[in-house]
């Protein structure tokens, strides 16, 4: 049986290890999980009784358009409707933007070192050739990555803020690089968490101006719906044509797209999740320097801390019921912001262990 060898030797996407895991390994009662970015808020009042109405609909196939999820992101944003892409979480469109502008083997898919796992994934499951630029300050290096452009670049990934570092490109140093990224390759600004920047919305009308740019975002975040899966992404009508011909039908469930339009119409839960991650953020941080830890300063909704011995202070905290996200940098554990109760009990059982 023929596999291809990119296929072969591709290492899955491996998600946070669930609660319900650690509990069953370990024969733990109660597990703290830290590690995939979720909201320790969960989802609003509104939402959940969108949901529970939605639940008695499931029978019925969902509008495979989601048309009043595009609208309700229509009027949320100020953008037509035709410029939206629906997908099954931001990783959704990620492939799919893939799949649209990698098509042979000597193709180039542009990102930097420390930076979403999915995008090597994609690429390399793609057959594609990756072009790892070298972080600076552990975010991305903008001039190496427009350096490292060739006839042979189809793609360049950029997360802001990024993940799995937290770090943070400022709007001007962004419009600089588009401004200098040749028309004909297509650039994608991974905006995950762009609920939690404290700073005006600009990114939505470069649309008008670079063609060649697409946004993904997500529900999954600061809306609280990571378990429902839901994304999208803003482009031209053209890209988005391409990326919705490939696109599966039905990618975005019902009870999804019924929750999402909830969440947009819930801004007082948005507002109190925000607030909720400046506090947690403050108090990560200072707990980690009354340890005497580094760490990367951070504008999402998680930190990279940095220990003496990552791998084995990881499975410390499993023992003791903390479940954090090793990343690939060298000594460093990325940790989620959960409740204040959940962040004391964690900065407690981390200086148990160090």
């Amino acid at each position: 049986m023929s596999v291809c060898d990119s296929i072969k030797s591709l290492n899955p996407y491996q998600g946070g290890k669930p609660i319900s895991e650690l509990q069953r390994e370990l024969g733990l009662d109660h597990v703290v999980k830290l590690a995939s970015n979720e909201n320790p808020l969960g989802i609003g009042q509104k939402t959940l009784e969108a949901m529970q109405q939605a639940v008695t609909e499931v029978d019925r196939y969902p509008d495979g358009n989601g048309f009043e999820l595009k609208q309700a992101i229509s009027n949320h944003l100020d953008v037509a409707i035709d410029l939206i892409t629906l997908g099954n979480g931001s990783n959704d469109i990620l492939e799919l933007i893939a799949r649209v502008y990698v098509c042979k083997s000597d193709d180039e898919v542009i990102f930097s070192e420390f930076a979403f796992v999915v995008y090597p994934l994609v690429t390399q499951a793609l057959g594609a050739k990756a072009v790892v630029t070298k972080s600076k300050d552990f975010g991305h290096d903008l001039e190496a990555m427009l350096l490292s452009i060739t006839d042979n670049t189809k793609l360049i990934f950029i997360a802001n803020p990024n993940n799995p570092t937290g770090t943070l490109l400022d709007d001007e140093s962004i419009h600089g690089f588009l401004s200098r990224v040749p028309n004909s390759i297509t650039v994608v600004l991974d905006q995950a968490y762009v609920e939690y920047l404290d700073q005006d919305d600009l990114a939505v009308g470069w649309l008008k101006e670079f063609d060649n740019l697409i946004i993904t975002r997500t529900f999954s975040k600061a809306y609280g719906l990571a378990g429902l899966r839901v994304g999208y992404s803003l482009s031209s009508s053209k890209i988005a044509d391409y990326i919705n011909r490939i696109r599966q039908p039905f990618n975005v469930n019902q009870v999804a797209q019924v929750a999402a339009v909830a969440a947009l119409d819930d801004q007082s839960h948005l507002v109190r999740s925000v607030i909720a991650n400046k506090n947690g953020l403050k108090q990560l941080a200072t707990g980690f320097d009354k340890l005497g830890l580094s760490y990367i300063p951070s504008a999402a909704n998680f930190i990279a801390v940095k220990v003496e011995d990552a791998p084995k202070l990881y499975q410390q905290l499993l023992a003791l019921g903390f479940i954090v996200r090793p990343v690939e940098m060298k000594n460093y554990l990325r940790v989620s912001i959960g409740t204040s109760r959940e962040i004391s009990d964690f900065l407690d059982a981390l200086e148990s262990v160090l």
